[in-house]
């Protein structure tokens, strides 16, 4: 069931210089960039009470108004204490988690109690009416179901806010661990735009042309390969994703040749022993919202990626170097 409703927000210096449709998607998930521009169109959003085109660029302080746009069924995740929570920090402003593979970030129906967000509220009662929306609460970014590692939470709006405009700035630094097939070498930048595949709703798909990267859908993305150490035709390799867009590092990889061991969806080869994609979230770093202070923090590999790094030949060394690098930028 559906109705509508009004979005108002206030433009922040990270977000200047962001076309109004790509804005209005992000601060507002119930549009697509197709009934963003179409909303626009029909003079359904005002910036600073003035119609606009779709293609204005936003400027910090300018006061957005989406009426009458869609509102999804509203449904809050529910405490589940029964669930347990790895916690690497926690204050009275972030908790910093390290969530296991398998489990859902947040969920996706009222019934749904067994993801993360369902943990961090029955914990954190306070988070229930902090973050995007009320079933994601606190959260800044996820991690897709199979991915293992660090997510970062608020447990105030305040500190939500800061986070959320550092995260949007680039400020937030994220390193993944990843298990690909072949030999890759380090330093590589793969810049390409990512869109939803047309045809498959769980797979996403770079743009290969300048159609489609300026489609609706589209969003930048960039990956860095910052270390590589290759054995048996394999390489380990430390990876860093200032956009994380959905299945971003799994997409990218996979379109330069060099999916990840156990993606099967991406084309990545089976390993005996290994039941998920190797895609481990090892190390973040950030400006504390209150303090300001540069702090980082580290989840250790699973124990199951452990013994598959150790079964093919990789030095434990080396695979807790990799792990546990992460830039103080």
């Amino acid at each position: 069931m559906t109705a509508v409703s009004d979005v108002q927000f206030t433009v922040t210096d990270a977000e200047a210089g962001t076309r109004l449709d790509v804005l209005l998607v992000r601060r507002a998930p119930v549009f697509s960039r197709k009934t963003a521009m179409a909303a626009i169109s029909n003079g359904d959003v005002r910036v600073d009470g003035r119609r606009v085109k779709k293609s204005y660029v936003v400027m910090a302080g300018n006061v957005v108004l989406a009426s009458n746009a869609p509102a999804e069924r509203v449904f809050h995740a529910l405490p589940n204490a029964n669930l347990s929570l790895q916690i690497l920090f926690e204050d009275d402003d972030v908790v910093v988690v390290n969530k296991p593979s398998k489990q859902p970030t947040h969920p996706l129906a009222a019934e749904e109690t067994e993801t993360l967000a369902n943990a961090l509220v029955a914990r954190y009662p306070e988070m229930t009416d902090v973050g995007y929306d009320a079933r994601q609460p606190g959260i800044l970014h996820r991690l897709d179901n199979d991915t293992s590692g660090i997510l970062l939470a608020a447990r105030t709006r305040e500190s939500f806010e800061r986070l959320r405009e550092a995260l949007v700035g680039g400020e937030i630094t994220k390193n993944y661990l990843a298990l690909v097939e072949g030999r890759i070498s380090a330093g590589r930048v793969i810049d390409a735009p990512l869109m939803p595949h047309p045809r498959d709703k769980k797979r996403m798909q770079v743009c290969d042309t300048e159609f489609e990267a300026t489609s609706p859908g589209a969003r930048s993305a960039v990956t860095r390969v910052d270390r590589v150490e290759t054995v048996a035709g394999m390489s380990l390799v430390l990876v860093t994703a200032p956009t994380a867009r959905r299945h971003q590092i799994r997409v990218h990889l996979a379109s330069i040749g060099h999916p990840l061991v156990g993606d099967l969806l991406y084309g990545g080869p089976s390993l005996a022993g290994l039941s998920r994609h190797f895609l481990h979230a090892s190390a973040i770093a950030f400006s504390h919202p209150q303090s300001d202070q540069r702090v980082s923090f580290e989840a250790p590999l699973p124990d199951e990626l452990v013994r598959i790094t150790r079964e093919i030949g990789f030095d434990d060394a080396v695979v807790r170097s990799f792990s546990s690098r992460i830039e103080h930028a």
